[in-house]
């Protein structure tokens, strides 16, 4: 992987971040999420 794409991916990830922070907590529910688990989530750990 260049450079080019892991900028590309780490704008992606930090964009779904903050998509996601920006749900309200029942929402994250509804997709099996609660907020402390965001990040884990997008990077996939």
């Amino acid at each position: 992987m260049n450079i080019r794409q892991k900028m590309q991916q780490y704008v992606a990830r930090r964009r779904a971040i903050r998509e996601l922070d920006a749900m309200d907590d029942r929402r994250l529910a509804d997709i099996g999420l609660t907020r402390a688990e965001i990040v884990s989530a997008v990077y996939g750990r």
